[in-house]
């Protein structure tokens, strides 16, 4: 059973930053796939961007060029870098670890508001 902790949400003005944080426990993290997704209220959960064991990332198009996610193997943790933040960025983010199978973090509040 991996464990998945998230943590790092709050409220934001538009045009900030926060950096979201995701720990996994396991002694293979450094295999893990690992995600962040979000939901808005009233619309399906969407993935925002992922990186690979290799470190390789992708990311959905609306944060391209705003956000960067990373992962620290040595601490078992990845990080979603939010910045030049938007309303309609307004979520819950989950982070979701994939190995043999599928584990989800508890998800963090993130609000985007003047």
């Amino acid at each position: 059973q991996v464990q998945v902790v998230e943590s790092g949400g709050g409220l934001v003005q538009p045009g900030g930053s926060l950096r979201l944080s995701c720990a996994a426990s396991g002694s293979l993290f450094r295999i893990y796939v690992m995600r962040w997704y979000r939901q808005a209220p009233g619309k399906q959960r969407e993935l925002v961007a992922s990186i690979s064991s290799g470190g390789f990332t992708n990311y959905t198009d609306s944060v391209k060029g705003r956000f960067t996610i990373s992962r620290d193997n040595a601490k078992n943790t990845v990080y979603l870098q939010m910045n030049s933040l938007k309303p309609e960025d307004t979520a819950v983010y989950y982070c979701n670890a994939l190995f043999t199978t599928s584990y989800w973090g508890q998800g963090t509040q993130v609000t985007v508001s003047s």
